[in-house]
């Protein structure tokens, strides 16, 4: 029997690509710091001068994956962080706008055979997302342990 599982120990091999909504900046750019801090933990070279990592920003996470889509077009990834923060309102935009995010991304992945990490928080409150993006916990940081474990599985299962 074969058993197959992502490594962290060499993510530093790894070509990182991050698309993130500037859509509620508050919340976007404190994920963003603890994804990269995460990747940075683990070998990646994350500074601005990085071949390994690279940031695309767009409007809002409705806009995520067609930009993923068009990276993924760019260069040759071994896995994409998607980034955004959609927090409900009082009307029908919050689900609108998390469905097609969600649906576009995963379409996306299938279709190009690289995995994209869903990092979109959906939160009924600011607070909440507040708390998700460093109040109590960095989900930023989450999102890019799951791109590392799932780029290394992809690349050693290709």
């Amino acid at each position: 029997m074969a058993i197959f599982e992502g490594s962290f120990t060499t993510a530093s091999t790894l070509k990182v690509g991050i698309v993130i909504a500037r859509f509620n900046d508050l919340i976007t750019n404190k994920i963003l710091s603890g994804c990269l801090d995460c990747l940075k933990r683990h070998g990646l070279d994350t500074s601005e001068l990085s071949n390994q990592v690279d940031i695309v920003w767009v409007p809002g996470s409705f806009e995520l994956p067609i930009a993923a889509k068009t990276l993924m077009k760019k260069k040759s990834y071994d896995v994409v962080i998607a980034l955004g923060a959609v927090i409900r309102g009082e009307t029908s935009h919050y689900d609108v706008v998390i469905s097609e995010a969600s649906k576009g991304i995963s379409q996306v992945s299938n279709e190009n055979n690289v995995p994209i990490i869903f990092g979109v928080l959906t939160t009924d409150t600011m607070q909440q997302a507040l708390e998700r993006a460093g109040i109590k916990n960095n989900l930023g940081w989450n999102y890019a342990l799951q791109a590392i474990e799932m780029g290394s599985l992809i690349k050693n299962l290709n």
